[in-house]
């Protein structure tokens, strides 16, 4: 049956306008672009904050997009920057907004969406509110949370009464980039924020975690790592190859690495090539991988060939082939404790 399934894909590649026979995807890693998001941004005038503009979403063209690129279902999540500009009500006003558009658009198609609630960070105490809010009442599927909120890291300890909260309700929290702080005006000039400084920062807040033993402490949490990890495989070697003279010497304390990497997944978006899915198992296992497609951040028929691609690397990879259905939809389905299919019914 696979070798049947690879010749379909193969031929799907050097054929435009034929579809990949294979199981339908959950997308882990898209976003909801609200008005009520976006008017905030341009009163503070934010709307180049991240140094490229957001894209225009609505459910429709989301749904669409979903049925032409072959995904069952998505995760819907908040973009950056954080909606934060000194003042915490309003913050928490627009987070609220966003959370129960996201709720409305997965009650109004069944089965298409889940959401990951956003929290007005770093007002704690607002998003501690605010995630049991959206955990209880609205029931989202999950949490979101930047890298930093206006410079408050993940990891930080500020957060741990929050990470207690997500723990006890075993929420998955997918992390989302934002623009790091500090940041170096020049060189984001020449290369935008999505070129180095997500995958760094992405990097940057999962190390915070890890050096704090974060997902030990709160295990209830399962963190999904975004951008295929970004520089997380090439970074913890040399962490832990330096962290004993680090701890020795007073500078660090101790890591438990396997307690803390169990708790991470991480998603494909980004449109990664055969080596960089090897390297990333380096530091995790298959079930812990999960496709993602960044949508609308990029053209639809640039997300759909990424997609196709990503099948047919799976598909005809003779060690990753074995695991292609469960990146591309089951390892969501499991991390989200639910079936798609049952949700449609």
């Amino acid at each position: 049956m696979k070798g049947l399934i690879r010749l379909a894909v193969a031929v799907a590649m050097l054929t435009p306008g034929i579809a990949v026979p294979v199981q339908r995807a959950v997308d882990v890693h898209s976003h909801i672009i609200t008005e009520e998001y976006t008017a905030l941004l341009r009163r503070h005038g934010a709307e180049l904050e991240e140094t490229f503009p957001l894209p225009a979403w609505n459910a429709e063209a989301h749904v669409a997009f979903m049925d032409k690129a072959g995904i069952e279902c998505a995760v819907l999540t908040m973009p950056a920057p954080q909606p934060y500009y000194g003042d915490s009500h309003e913050s928490a006003e627009c987070v609220r907004k966003i959370n129960e558009e996201a709720a409305r658009v997965k009650a109004r198609f069944t089965g298409r969406f889940k959401f990951c609630a956003s929290l007005p960070l770093p007002d704690v105490d607002a998003a501690i509110r605010e995630a049991i809010y959206a955990l209880d009442t609205l029931k989202a599927d999950g949490i979101r949370m930047a890298t930093n909120s206006r410079g408050l890291y993940l990891g930080d300890e500020q957060l741990d009464t929050l990470m207690s909260v997500l723990s006890k309700r075993g929420a998955v929290v997918i992390i989302h980039p934002h623009r790091p702080t500090p940041y170096n005006e020049s060189t984001t000039a020449t290369t935008p924020l999505a070129i180095y400084e997500y995958p760094a920062e992405t990097t940057r807040a999962v190390v915070n975690m890890i050096a704090r033993n974060v997902l030990v402490r709160y295990p209830g949490v399962k963190v999904v790592v975004p951008h295929c990890g970004s520089f997380l495989p090439l970074a913890l070697p040399r962490m832990k190859a330096i962290h004993h003279a680090m701890q020795t010497q007073g500078y660090m304390q101790p890591i438990d690495w396997e307690a803390n990497l169990r708790q991470l997944y991480y998603d494909l978006a980004g449109n990664p090539t055969q080596e960089v899915v090897r390297t990333l198992l380096t530091v995790t296992t298959p079930d812990h991988i999960l496709y993602g497609s960044d949508y609308p951040y990029l053209p639809d028929n640039v997300l759909q060939d990424n997609l196709k691609r990503l099948k047919y690397m799976l598909e005809s990879d003779g060690i990753l082939s074995r695991y292609a259905d469960d990146m591309l939809r089951n390892n969501a389905e499991k991390l989200f404790n639910s079936s798609i299919d049952d949700n449609r019914k």
